[in-house]
């Protein structure tokens, strides 16, 4: 018998499995805080913060897309009930690491900030995904999906979009060894290819309601 049906995930698991993420997330992002205050983590702890916690963010991103085929392929549709707890970790490592940025490198120096989001590419696509990343947050409520409606969906597609502009921030921040982000990169990819027919329909449904805006 296969692994996807010699376990099935009950209603009773998944306080479990939230309670594992909670603290899968939360300590490691706490430590490496402690670390950095109390100068533990190298010469250099603020590329290290930074690097962590937009990693952090990625990886979870990742992560939260991961769900439904891991859901669809072993048969374990309670699984979904995770996924946005770990899109919200996602935005709060996310979190973290702009307020890193601004804090520790910029020094709160917001005019710089506004600079080196209009001057750096890398920068300026990575404060759209967090944009992207922000709203979905805001939205993440069933009140806010109630409230919402079918606009609902449109703007939490925009998932798809978040994730491909983190891949490029990475490959576009990192000055040398291009093997890192390029995994994470066919890594997005592949999870976006899983859902070609989707991103089609979404494309298609763009096109013809800007045909039809020309009419």
């Amino acid at each position: 018998m296969s692994v996807a049906y010699s376990f099935k995930l009950k209603p009773a698991h998944l306080p479990w499995l939230k309670l594992s993420i909670h603290l899968g997330a939360l300590i490691p992002l706490v430590l490496t805080y402690y670390q950095a205050f109390s100068d533990q983590l190298g010469g250099d702890p603020v590329t290290a913060l930074l690097h962590f916690t937009g990693l952090g963010a990625f990886k979870l991103l990742l992560l939260s897309l991961t769900i439904t085929p891991l859901a669809r392929t072993f048969k374990q549709g309670l699984l979904i009930n995770v996924r946005r707890l770990l899109g919200l970790y996602s935005f709060a490592y996310a979190f973290a690491h702009l307020v890193s940025y601004v804090l520790f490198d910029l020094q709160l120096d917001w005019t710089l900030l506004l600079s080196e989001i209009i001057k750096r590419p890398y920068i300026t696509v990575g404060f759209a995904a967090w944009l992207i990343l922000f709203s979905l947050t805001l939205t993440s409520t069933k009140k806010a999906q109630r409230s919402l409606g079918r606009r609902w969906q449109t703007l939490h597609n925009f998932v798809y979009l978040a994730v491909s502009l983190v891949a490029l921030h990475f490959l576009w921040s990192v000055k040398s060894g291009l093997a890192e982000p390029l995994i994470y990169m066919v890594m997005s990819a592949a999870l976006l290819l899983y859902r070609r027919d989707k991103l089609q329909r979404l494309v298609t449904k763009r096109i013809k309601n800007g045909q039809k805006l020309k009419k």
